[in-house]
């Protein structure tokens, strides 16, 4: 199979984590061009790079653009028809790549492919940032096959399947790049944290598919820029969670569910300082202090790319209600038959 890939990993500043990740994704990328896109880092990866991975291929911005805007950086001036956008702390294993380019070549609608997630701390259970896809509920809370909120199931061989989903995890998003570059990048006002839900709700709007490929497996470590319990985490996935919906939702929904996601959010905000996170409960109302004062921002981001209105694989139920109170803690617990097609 005639390899186009260019598997591109993000750094800042992370020459620890560039020496215990690159040697596996340039043993196991053979016959793709393993790239580092430098963040303008202050530390001495590039140096590392330079003498000990020569086969690597630096790109260095002059800027430090986040996740999203180190990517735009980055890919604008690749070649290549598949990305692979790999986060730094990501292990990957023998024949990850070959599955889900056989996926893609085969069928021009994938726009997006995910591996399975595990976690590299254990490996029999998945790993919170995308496990083995992703989905959202009907209000826009994002949760995985085989992770919600925060409860990670064990790997048993359960959710295997190739499938289609929401949503691919930026930790490991295949991409291809025709589509990238049709649907307009990735969105840099979110800076970090759900930019990839914004990609790939944006490429099925085109008329894309977005895929898990279960039968590639690579291992996250997690929390490598910002920690699960880090307060700025909360901040960004609150705020980008309204962007997202107002960005994206069809216009007849917009004006209910957007207060809505507003009232669970505080909901939310209010279990935060029950259990003594007063950090996370003042970064839940900085996120909508800062989202309300940017609305006309993120409404005018609503253009051309609203084309289709009913989306597949999203849970025509609430996340929140059924994990909180009916105790649903599992994804195939979930009834089946609320996921649209």
């Amino acid at each position: 199979m005639k390899s186009n890939v260019a598997v591109v990993i993000l750094n800042w500043n992370g020459h620890a984590l560039l020496q215990q990740f690159l040697p596996s994704v340039v043993q196991y990328s053979a016959g793709a061009n393993v790239y580092v896109a430098d963040n303008a880092s202050t530390d001495d990866s590039i140096e590392l790079i330079k003498s000990q991975f020569p086969s690597v291929k630096i790109i260095q911005n002059q800027r430090n653009g986040g996740y999203a805007g180190g990517y735009n950086d980055a890919l604008k001036e690749l070649k290549e028809d598949y990305f692979v956008l790999l986060n730094s702390d990501v292990a990957v294993t023998e024949n990850w790549i070959a599955p889900i380019q056989k996926l893609m070549d085969a069928d021009e609608s994938i726009a997006a492919c995910q591996p399975k997630l595990l976690s590299y701390y254990e490996k029999t259970r998945f790993e919170y940032a995308g496990a083995s896809g992703g989905f959202i509920d009907r209000f826009g809370y994002p949760f995985c096959r085989g992770r919600i909120f925060d409860s990670c199931e064990n790997d048993d061989a359960q959710y295997n399947e190739t499938r289609r989903c929401f949503w691919a995890t930026g930790a490991c998003l295949f991409v291809r790049a025709e589509a990238f570059h049709k649907v307009g990048k990735l969105d840099e006002d979110f800076f970090a944290h759900m930019e990839e839900i914004d990609l790939c709700w944006r490429m099925q709007q085109f008329g894309y598919q977005i895929m898990v490929c279960p039968e590639s497996v690579v291992y996250h470590v997690g929390g490598g820029t910002l920690s699960q319990q880090n307060s700025k985490k909360t901040y960004l996935n609150f705020r980008n969670g309204l962007g997202l919906l107002l960005k994206n939702l069809p216009i007849q929904m917009v004006w209910y569910k957007i207060p809505l996601r507003i009232f669970l959010d505080q909901i939310a905000a209010f279990k935060f300082l029950a259990d003594g996170k007063k950090d996370d409960f003042k970064a839940i109302g900085k996120a909508h202090r800062n989202f309300l004062w940017n609305i006309n921002m993120w409404r005018k981001k609503r253009y051309h790319h609203q084309r289709k209105n009913l989306l597949p694989e999203v849970y025509d139920g609430s996340i929140v209600w059924d994990y909180f109170v009916k105790k649903q803690r599992t994804f195939s617990s979930l009834q089946k038959n609320k996921f649209t097609s």
